[in-house]
């Protein structure tokens, strides 16, 4: 059972960049409501950011912002893309969902607002501040959302 679950999320995972002198280029799928894989794309991104040599501080920072991401797709969405891009002086991730979209945005970006359902919050998740996290974790937040489309979020960490 383990084997298959870890096959699953594999094939999940889908890079399509290649680590270049600094410099990255890929994309993710995540699959929503797969909790068994949830933080798998987070961890990749980390584990790449980490090859390239970005200080450790940023890693952290960048991990944070893709996992509570994955989180939110996980828990809302039907799937994402996620786009890393990493160039001189930034680590830039986009999130791009086909999900319920955000009713009201300024309202969602409260700390402990949630729309989580029970299901979602027995597993420890939904405690409203996935979407403060990424703010404030991230040197530069961008948010849209359209009802019955999804939620694009683009995060940027400044590098050195």
């Amino acid at each position: 059972m383990r084997k298959e679950l870890s096959d699953a999320c594999q094939k999940l995972k889908i890079p399509v960049g290649e680590p270049n002198q600094n410099l990255y280029n890929g994309s993710f799928t995540i699959e929503g409501g797969n909790f068994n894989c949830a933080g798998i794309v987070s961890t990749s991104i980390k584990s790449i950011l980490q090859k390239l040599g970005i200080p450790g501080d940023l890693v952290r920072k960048a991990a944070i912002v893709s996992y509570e991401a994955e989180i939110n797709v996980v828990s809302y969405a039907k799937k994402a893309v996620v786009n890393l891009m990493v160039v001189p002086g930034s680590v830039n991730i986009e999130v791009i969902d086909e999900g319920p979209g955000i009713p009201n945005i300024e309202l969602a970006m409260q700390e402990g607002w949630s729309t989580a359902d029970q299901r979602i919050r027995e597993m420890g998740f939904g405690a409203g501040m996935g979407l403060c996290n990424i703010k404030n974790y991230s040197d530069e937040f961008h948010i849209s959302s359209e009802i019955g489309k999804g939620t694009h979020l683009k995060m940027i960490i400044q590098t050195p």
